[in-house]
């Protein structure tokens, strides 16, 4: 098992090399025996984790670039993981679904494909900031270019948009990175390790400045409102591979984004933002859903709904409680694997038909039966129908935020029902109804091809929703070491109070003179004498907190970690 992650990482890349250099017949075959070969290679990271062992397994470490602190880390909790298999296991769905959908420059498409799986993963496994950022910005690229060579009529503008969004907020993180590198540097030990900088007491007010950084790159990326514009066109205008990668794996980037490097690095900027980024997911997830619900163009009546479920998973991740932020990781997953599923079967009648206008359609059960069975499954997996994977994480989110902030949560809530009406209202024109067309009589079914990488999609949502063991196994533990961090790099209290409620793994309520100088009293202590009391409580004696002029950024330590 040594150097697993960088053959999954990189196998990928190399791959993408070699189809580019191979005859343009041999591409689309060439690509899939890639994709194919690199998600057999991931299996043995599912099968081989083990939830109980360290915080993060088969960990690569070694420097880079030694001046500068710079280490090429790699590493896997539960969180990566999942979202490592999510990505190996789409993307030789997606190539399948080219074998039809790219008309031209296959050699060029496949490889672009799977340079962009490759950086993707590479950002789910880095524990550098160095080497995150190389692995981020390696996936926009890529992107630019399939959707700006293989997309619709506007393609140049949704790829120049998608492009200029993501570029501005990722300088910005750049930014913040090299701010944090100097203050780390001048404490002597020049270092871009996550672990180390964990363990760096930053100033609230960098901290402030450097969260809000982090989090308009990332916030782009999920897309959360209002910074959303640029996802609807790139969706649209995409061919359905590069809509599919999109939506089911790329968006991910944002939520983990805020999960492994903005929340614990921050912790000040989660205290100050964090009901702000609540109120935020809310209005997203209300908006995309009416929005949707408008839309003439099917294609981007998913994209809208993809802003409403990506809204529901930053709602769970700050909740800041288990229930909360499990559900959130869940519902990336459910998302990239019900979304995904939606723009591919958008992408089949698209190539059938040759449009997306649902008044185009009417009546294609009648046509073809197999299509609308595969597209009622995954309606209904988009709409949280209960022993289907959507109802899992929406679920748990809705449970976990409601301990946190309630009316926000009440409001959250009606997203589900709205979502449920576009759906099943768009679902309702194409599907039901008299055949007004003789171009929809005519129709051809779901060929063998397409139903062979449908099949898996429809066998995920359903054992997702049925039995999501494996999975939650997997992530808690993981989450359980990210509130433990979140708790012990600064109290969260003043953050719940803010909401009128406190965050259920801090087991206290707001502070009170009368409390004793434990958890419930977080927010009334200097933030030193808060570590020092959780040192003591675990049997930790060292403080690294500098007083509460300076609040610390200590990390919790992982147990069992290297």
């Amino acid at each position: 098992m040594d150097f697993i992650l960088s053959i999954v990482t990189f196998l990928p890349i190399v791959g993408a090399l070699v189809v580019a250099l191979l005859p343009e017949r041999a591409a689309k075959t060439s690509a899939m025996a890639v994709s194919v070969l690199a998600f057999l290679v991931s299996l043995p990271l599912w099968m081989k984790y083990d939830p109980a062992g360290a915080t993060y397994q088969f960990v690569e470490q070694a420097d880079w670039i030694a001046a500068f602190g710079v280490q090429y880390h790699l590493g896997l909790d539960g969180v990566s993981l999942v979202l490592v298999m999510l990505t190996t296991a789409m993307i030789p769905i997606i190539v399948a679904a080219g074998f039809s959908g790219v008309e031209k420059n296959h050699r060029a498409y496949f490889a672009l494909m799977l340079v962009l799986e490759g950086a993707m993963i590479g950002s789910f496994l880095a524990l550098d900031t160095f080497l995150f950022y190389l692995f981020w910005e390696a996936v926009l690229l890529p992107m630019y270019l399939l959707v700006g060579v293989w997309g619709g009529e506007n393609r140049i503008y949704a790829a120049v948009k998608l492009f200029i969004y993501t570029a501005v907020g990722s300088l910005l993180m750049l930014v913040a990175l090299i701010a944090v590198y100097q203050l780390q540097a001048s404490t002597g030990t020049p270092s871009t390790d996550l672990e180390v900088l964990l363990r760096l007491p930053i100033p609230r007010n960098m901290q402030l400045w450097c969260f809000a950084a982090f989090a308009l790159a990332f916030a782009i990326k999920v897309p959360m409102f209002p910074v959303h514009t640029w996802l609807p066109d790139a969706h649209v205008q995409a061919p359905t591979g590069g809509s599919v990668v999109l939506a089911g794996v790329m968006l991910k980037m944002g939520s983990y984004g805020f999960y492994r490097f903005a929340m614990p690095l921050f912790p000040e900027g989660v205290v100050t933002f964090g009901p702000v980024i609540i109120g935020l997911s809310v209005i997203g997830i209300v908006y995309g859903a009416l929005v949707a619900m408008v839309q003439d163009d099917v294609k981007k009546l998913v994209a809208y709904s993809s802003v409403s479920h990506m809204g529901f998973v930053m709602l769970g991740l700050f909740a800041l409680n288990e229930p909360g932020v499990t559900g959130g990781i869940y519902q990336m997953l459910n998302h990239g694997v019900s979304t995904g599923a939606l723009f591919l079967l958008v992408g089949i009648v698209y190539e059938r038909r040759h449009t997306r206008q649902i008044a185009d359609f009417g009546g294609l059960a009648k046509v073809v039966p197999v299509f609308a069975t595969f597209f009622m499954l995954v309606t209904f997996s988009s709409i949280g129908l209960p022993l289907l994977n959507g109802f899992v994480g929406e679920f748990m989110i809705l449970l976990g935020a409601f301990q946190y902030a309630p009316w926000p949560t009440v409001v959250a809530a009606t997203g589900v029902i709205l979502g449920a009406a576009y759906m099943l209202w768009m679902f309702q024109r194409v599907m039901f109804g008299p055949l007004t067309s003789r171009a929809n009589a005519a129709l051809k079914d779901m060929n063998a091809r397409e139903i062979a990488y449908m099949v898996p999609l429809a066998i995920a949502i359903i054992a997702m929703g049925v039995y999501p063991k494996p999975f939650l196994d997997r992530i808690n533990p993981s989450v359980d070491v990210f509130l433990k961090r979140m708790e012990t790099a600064y109290a969260v209290a003043p953050y719940a109070e803010a909401a009128g409620a406190t965050p259920a793994w801090l087991g206290a309520p707001a502070c009170t003179k009368d409390a004793p100088d434990t958890h419930a009293r977080r927010d009334c202590l200097p933030v030193a004498t808060v570590h020092e009391a959780h040192g003591h409580e675990a049997g930790h004696g060292e403080v690294h907190g500098t007083g509460a002029a300076t609040p610390s950024n200590e990390a919790a330590p992982a147990e069992g970690s290297h």
